[in-house]
């Protein structure tokens, strides 16, 4: 599949995006618009076959002219380690407006059919929803609950020690979001979460993605495991 499509695709599944394509909030399943957290201010998808970025609503037109042009000159890459080239001019922009207080990146996913399925999980429903009362219970009984895409639990004498579920969840692609019961980290609970939730996703119409940040190891390491292919990076700062 095509990594800039990917990275297209992925956009809207992270962010609402107004109509003049300025961001405004985290797309969180199960809150309304006014619920949600507010977008990162500048947001970036670096592939190896070009760049797709945008620029919160409340940052002033001059400056986004100034960020398009860098965004512009940002060069496409698959050495996604490497800072961005434009990064230093980018952050002095962003500090004109106001001072920079978070910034990430990390790599981006997609995850192809048929992950390999790997130890004991299943699909969590109305019906099995008690094996998350040890662990999970807010999941349970979360706003969203099982109504946005699979949630999926990895099993352990029985009880839910690891989940996968849609942290992000749009029309033709969900994102992946998982929790591990610290003292159940380590044994491939994630990974059998993330498998199963992928195929099931899948099954629904959807691509699954997965995200997240150079510093996580273990969560890049899940990826691996599931088979899961590096398609770009996502870069953000607020």
């Amino acid at each position: 599949m095509n990594a800039l499509h990917l990275m297209q695709r992925q956009l809207p599944v992270l962010f609402d995006v107004d109509a003049d394509g300025r961001l405004r909030t985290v797309a969180e399943p199960g809150y309304l618009a006014g619920e949600r957290d507010p977008a990162p201010r500048f947001f970036m998808g670096r592939t190896s076959e070009g760049n797709v970025w945008r620029v919160r609503h409340d940052v002033p037109d001059d400056l986004v002219r100034t960020l398009d042009e860098l965004c512009l000159a940002e060069p496409a890459t698959s050495d996604f380690t490497r800072t961005p080239v434009r990064a230093t001019a980018v952050r002095a922009v962003l500090s004109s407006h106001a001072p920079v207080t978070a910034e990430e990146r990390g790599p981006a996913y997609w995850i192809p059919e048929d992950p390999p399925l790997l130890g004991e999980a299943v699909l969590v429903n109305d019906d099995n929803a008690h094996l998350l009362e040890a662990h999970f219970p807010r999941r349970r009984h979360s706003r969203a609950g099982f109504r946005f895409g699979p949630v999926v639990a990895a099993l352990e004498g029985g009880v839910a020690v690891s989940l996968c579920y849609c942290a992000r969840f749009a029309p033709d692609a969900a994102e992946a979001g998982v929790e591990t019961v610290e003292a159940a980290r380590g044994r491939g609970n994630a990974s059998a979460a993330v498998a199963l939730w992928a195929r099931a996703v899948r099954e629904g119409g959807r691509t699954p993605l997965y995200s997240t940040s150079w510093s996580n190891v273990a969560s890049q390491g899940v990826a691996r495991k599931v088979g899961a292919a590096m398609y770009g990076e996502d870069w953000w700062i607020d």
